[in-house]
């Protein structure tokens, strides 16, 4: 049966029925399922048929239709184009690649490029539409054509599995996902092009049986190719293709329907005036233009049935994202015929896609529906039926995802009313404070239009938005209040003001609004929505003079366009002039409140502070100065000392013009507290009763010095001494309350600083080193002793300041240029040391049953609780880095890794990475210490019976295990570590021996299990060292065991190089897998090895290499292989264990020393195999020789194994590899 291809070129009715390209092509792995709904009834045809020829037997041939004669085609081609092909080319040569080429490169328009292809075609049909052919092919990535033959002779089906079998996949890449340049606009200029020659067709070819129903047949079967390239880039071009068909099938619409009211008009006309002939004219036209809408919806069904509905649950997330793209754009042009629930259910159900791609596309397809009011009508059974995931899509996992389908819940708020419940209201809320800016900003536009809007609606007249009433903003920010307070998602309103800032900017910076209400005396506001407030003016001022959102939410922008700093400049003047007169007003109102006050004094940090000096404002900076006193004297809260201390050191900059009266502002604040201080310090040094009273006020005072003392040099009234002389008294006699000393320790401590940093900038005497150094030694001491207080605030308060003080007179101090401070580097003495390393197990590594009793389980103070822990313990590991204390205290912080993994496994790790960077060796020595801590802890409390049965002895495995991992994966640089590791461990636990007549295992020996978590970072030779040295390290056993010892034998497991056949040799030699001779000598081999396993646990002989021979070996020693013992053993043991590696061991494989005679005795094998097993033998009775040799060979294999064994420039001979050896040719 001949193709409609075939009858085409040999001059036949050029004509193909629509309903034959209801095709079915046989199925392949590129869909994910295997059926589909709405196809069933289109798609019949067998498997082996071909793509025209389905159901063609049941439908009429459509006739070619004559172009329509109300617009021309381009006949010519424009100047510079390319040269047109005669009718001289061979018929049998395919057409050039010229139009690929062109449109790869787009040098060129396409409207120019499609119209020279247009003038080819209809200048020879054959070669034009070969030449379209084999730029489809030539677009898919294929390097095959399609000839002139290959068209005429084969159907479409063996023509593309031709081409597959053509098909270069040496590379996954194709045109639609190269990389490159060249490659990186292929996708848009191929798209256009198909767009392009729809367009310039719609009024000549497309309506032509023969190009386009051809063109769709073999995308349909290119599109259900085996093939990638070929179903992405045939999909990509059918649904492009269509996307081009709908346009033209809309404008066909547009045209009947004028011509339909035309003819309605005419034909409503009097008799008179009616025209007969323009009747008929209106006729013919709308006639001709129902029958090309036919034709047109004829392909469109086709391309959808043969493509879509397959491709759009394609296993190829791109393809699948195509089609719900496009099928998208088909929904929004012409929404008549396609925006219909038998078309929507495939976006409702590729909603649950698992790839975030296609997701995306559904999300962005359904957002330009929801968008038209006017299409919201025939959407309701969707969003009934929907709108579920569509509300769920809000904590998709993929943050683009989620803003989408926040963007789309907005449109189907407000183009939709009341089809969103409470209840999916209220799950959209929470994310106004989610981390992601991008999905909180969507989330609280949602909240904005839901919530805020409706109360407000502002008005437009003649295009300008008016002035909103102060009533409307006073609505707003009552609704935010009400929505922050009564909701209780969060306990920070910044979070909140920034998700609203992009769409209620306006509204949020309307702060003379928010100042009104909080100056309101009848305001009736509560206290927590006064403190809101205020916080939400904070909010919104730090949003408008930073830009950028706050702590913890994150936002992919990495700087502010000029357009925006210039708004942000502007904002930060008007925020300042409109706060500086009322910000004195805002603190007299709330000067009593220390939870108003703290945030208010922070507004400073966002003035331009110049306006006090441009704008004449100083009167106010007076008011406001006199304001600030009053706080800092009537408060001793932390926060509102700490804010008040910054404001006034933003003010105390000598370029402003003001500074001397901040200056003399300051000096006399500071006098007043001194003055206090001293007073009420003789007070209390004197008297023997403590009056509360009189140590609050001393506290508070104190308190408000140490602040101030933090941020302003107040050296020069002289804190240290009388700070000294306290916390002296309370160290003697421990009659000073705990709230007076805190604050002098941190008095001592800023002083000392303070002092350092004179000295630091200027030529310093010797004098004046030596007599900071003694305040530094006596302060050390001081928190030294407060260490072992009672109180454990004043414990921690010691650590703290006493970590930093060691670390700031750490010998760094002098690096960078500053050598005349090294009289001051000061480094802690052992006993210091050890107290800093007991406070730690005390006060950090801590169970939550061993908490104080009294203390709170509330979450929040837990938090609080455990990031005061964290504090202590990074305090710590910085000495250990600083090099501060000994290194070898880190074994009390890694032995605690696994098991605080989730508090402090961060800072450990850390700490474990930087203290490996400094030096490998130590660390690797201080992670066994760890381990052997743990044990012999372990041991004391338990015994020796039963140990490594114990939960604990269980962590300590998964604590060896993840110091193991450590190591990554540098097998070869960590070589020598893991080697010394496992030697140090294998003496550890063979250190102590049991009573003398007892058959019980050493004490220490379960902590070869331990060893044996190291034991897949170990080389293969250096395995089978560690095997002879433990087997050698036995002996000194006393008593032999009646049965073998658990613990060894799991260590030897772990030893065994079966167990680890991936493991490379250190020359990086991969171990090829050994042919397994079948035979007699199989079950003797089984019985050698089982006897090899007893052997390690044992006695002294070590055991033969598994797998280095397949023979029965004869244990009877030869006299050739003892000469060649006696010629090899000038070599060190060392290199006559390293498995037969290096050039000594490979001259024992050359035809002079193989020719020692010897019977075989297993029957079968050759000669050759039987020399090999051997040798092997007589290697293994020398090992067992050199048991009984003193411990050198391992200095020997230390000095080796920092040289990597061997020269990389002489790799060794390894007898376990076949490929070495010719085992295929025994």
């Amino acid at each position: 049966m001949s193709s409609p291809l075939q009858r085409a070129m040999g001059g036949g009715q050029r004509s193909l029925s629509a309903s034959s390209l209801y095709v079915n092509v046989p199925w392949d792995d590129g869909d994910s399922d295997q059926t589909s709904e709405g196809d069933s009834d289109s798609l019949s045809a067998d498997e082996g048929s071909d793509f025209e020829d389905s159901m063609r037997r049941n439908m009429k041939k459509r006739a070619a239709k004559r172009p329509l004669k109300t617009t021309p085609v381009a006949k010519h081609p424009k100047k510079g184009s390319r040269m047109i092909r005669g009718h001289s080319q061979k018929e049998s040569e395919p057409p050039a690649s010229d139009l690929f080429d062109a449109v790869k490169g787009a040098k060129s328009d396409m409207q120019s490029l499609v119209d020279e292809w247009l003038e080819s075609y209809k200048q020879n049909q054959d070669s034009g539409f070969l030449e379209l052919i084999n730029f489809f092919i030539r677009s898919c990535g294929c390097k095959g054509t399609v000839t002139l033959e290959m068209f005429k002779k084969m159907s479409n089906s063996e023509i593309i599995r031709h081409l597959t079998e053509q098909f270069n996949e040496d590379s996954g890449d194709y045109p639609l996902t190269a990389p490159g340049p060249s490659w990186k606009k292929f996708q848009g200029s191929f798209c256009e092009f198909v767009r392009t020659l729809v367009y310039q067709c719609q009024y000549s070819l497309l309506y032509d049986g023969f190009p386009m129903d051809n063109l769709i047949s073999l995308l349909t079967g290119l599109s259900d190719s085996q093939v990638r390239a070929f179903r992405h880039t045939s999909t990509l071009a059918a649904m492009k293709l269509m996307t081009s068909l709908v346009r033209v099938a809309l404008q066909l619409s547009l045209h009947r329907d004028n011509s339909q009211r035309q003819y309605e008009a005419e034909r409503n006309k009097g008799p008179a005036q009616r025209a007969s002939e323009r009747l008929e004219s209106l006729l013919e036209k709308r006639r001709e233009f129902q029958e090309h809408q036919q034709e047109i919806e004829g392909m469109m069904n086709a391309l959808f049935r043969g493509v879509f509905v397959h491709r759009y649950r394609d296993v190829l997330p791109e393809i699948r994202a195509i089609c719900i793209e496009e099928l998208g754009s088909w929904m929004q042009s012409y929404s008549s015929s396609f925006l219909t629930d038998s078309y929507l259910k495939y976006i409702g159900w590729t909603l649950h896609d698992k790839h975030r791609e296609v997701r995306l596309k559904c999300l962005k397809a359904l957002k330009g529906l929801y968008s038209n009011r006017d299409m919201t009508a025939r959407l309701e059974l969707f969003t009934s039926r929907f709108k579920d995931r569509m509300v769920s899509m809000v904590m998709d996992r993929e943050y683009d995802v989620a803003v989408e389908a926040v963007r789309l819940l907005i449109l189907i708020l407000k183009n939709m009313e009341g089809v969103l419940t409470d209840a999916d209201c209220e799950s959209i809320y929470p994310v106004v404070y989610a981390s992601n800016r991008a999905l909180a900003s969507a989330a609280g536009e949602f909240l904005y239009w839901k919530l805020f809007y409706p109360e407000y609606e502002t008005r437009t007249v003649s295009g300008r938005e008016r002035r909103r009433s102060p009533h409307a903003q006073r609505t707003f920010f009552h609704l935010l209040l009400s929505f922050f307070v009564e909701s209780e998602l969060h306990d920070h309103a910044a979070y909140l003001v920034d998700s609203l800032w992009d769409c209620a900017g306006s509204q949020l910076k309307d702060w003379e609004s928010l100042t009104s209400l909080l100056l309101e005396k009848d305001q009736n506001l509560s206290d927590v929505q006064e403190s809101t407030l205020i916080e939400i003016l904070v909010s919104s001022v730090r949003q408008a003079s930073e830009g950028h959102p706050p702590v913890g939410r994150v936002t992919g922008r990495k700087g502010l366009t000029p357009k925006e700093r210039k708004i942000q400049a502007d904002d930060k003047v008007k925020l300042t002039e409109h706060l500086i007169p009322l910000l004195p007003q805002l603190l007299a109102k709330f000067s009593a409140d220390a939870e108003k006050v703290a945030p208010l004094l922070q507004l400073l940090n966002y003035f331009d502070l110049n306006i006090y000096c441009t704008r004449r404002l100083e009167k106010h900076l007076e008011l406001f100065l006199q304001q600030l006193q009053e706080v800092v004297v009537k408060h001793a809260d932390p926060a509102v000392l700490e804010a008040g201390a910054h404001a006034l050191y933003l003010l105390c900059n000598p370029e402003f013009t003001f500074f001397g009266r901040v200056d003399f502002s300051r000096s006399q604040l500071v006098d007043l507290l001194t003055d206090r201080f001293q007073q009420e310090l003789e007070e209390l040094l004197q008297s023997s009763f403590l009056d509360e009273d009189e140590v609050y006020s001393l506290a508070a005072t104190m308190k408000r010095l140490s602040a101030f003392y933090n941020a302003h040099d107040l050296t020069r009234w002289e804190l240290y001494e009388p700070c000294y002389r306290l916390l002296r008294k309370a160290v003697d006699t421990g009659a000073v309350p705990r709230q007076v000393i805190l604050p002098a320790l941190t008095l001592v401590y800023f002083s000392i600083l303070w002092t350092l940093t004179h000295l630091s900038g200027s030529g310093a005497s010797q004098k004046q080193l030596l007599t900071l150094k003694g305040r530094m030694v006596a302060f050390c001491e001081l928190c030294q002793s407060c260490l072992s207080d009672v109180d454990p605030e004043v414990q921690e308060q010691a650590f703290v300041l006493l970590s930093d003080i060691l670390i700031i007179f750490s010998p760094q101090m002098i690096v960078g240029g500053r050598d005349f401070l090294r009289p001051l580097v000061f480094l802690p003495e052992a006993t210091l040391q050890s107290e800093l390393a007991s406070f730690l197990m005390d006060h950090v590594f801590i169970q939550p049953g061993e908490m104080e009793p009294g203390h709170s389980q509330e979450d929040h103070l837990q938090i609080e609780q455990l990031h005061q822990r964290r504090r202590l313990l990074a305090g710590f590991c910085k000495l250990l880095l600083f090099g501060v204390l000994e290194m070898d205290a880190a074994s009390d912080v890694f032995k605690h890794y696994n098991k605080f993994y989730s508090d402090y496994g961060d800072i450990i790790k850390e700490t474990l990475t930087r203290a490996r960077q400094i030096d490998r060796s130590h660390c690797s020595r201080i992670l066994l210490l760890s381990l052997k801590q743990l044990y012999t802890e372990l041991l004391q409390e338990h015994g020796p019976q039963g140990l490594n049965e114990l939960p604990a002895f269980i962590e300590m495995r998964d604590l060896a295990r993840r110091f193991a991992l450590s190591f990554g994966p540098q097998q070869l640089q960590n070589r020598d570590l893991v080697v010394m590791l496992h030697k140090e461990g294998i003496k550890f636990s063979l250190s102590e021996l049991p009573p003398a007549g007892s058959s019980g295992q050493p004490p220490n020996l379960a902590f070869l299990e331990l060893l044996s978590e190291f034991s897949p970072r170990l080389f293969h030779q250096d395995k089978q060292l560690l095997l002879s040295y433990l087997e050698k390290c036995l002996q000194r056993v006393s008593q032999a065991p009646s049965h073998p010892w658990g613990s060894v034998t799991t260590y030897c497991h772990s030893l065994s190089p079966v167990e680890n056949t991936t493991e490379g040799s250190p020359q990086g030699y991969p171990h090829s897998k050994k042919r397994r001779i079948e035979g007699s000598s199989r079950q003797h081999r089984e019985d050698i090895s089982s006897s090899q396993e007893e052997s390690l646990q044992l006695n002294s002989i070590p055991p033969t290499p598994t797998l280095t021979s397949t023979a029965v070996k004869n244990r009877q020693p030869l006299e050739g292989l003892e000469e060649m013992e006696d010629e090899g053993s000038s070599e060190s043991e060392f290199t006559q264990r390293q498995l037969l590696s290096g050039t000594q061991r490979s001259r024992f494989l050359s035809p002079r020393h193989s020719q020692t005679p010897f019977s075989p005795s297993g029957p079968g094998l050759g000669k050759k195999l039987t020399r090999l097993s051997l040798m092997e033998e007589d290697e293994d009775r020398g090992e067992v020789e050199t048991q009984h040799e003193s411990g050198e060979e391992w200095q020997d294999l230390d000095k080796r194994l920092e040289s990597k064994h061997s020269s990389p420039h002489e790799p060794g001979l390894d007898l376990l590899d076949s490929t070495e050896l010719n085992i295929e040719d025994f």
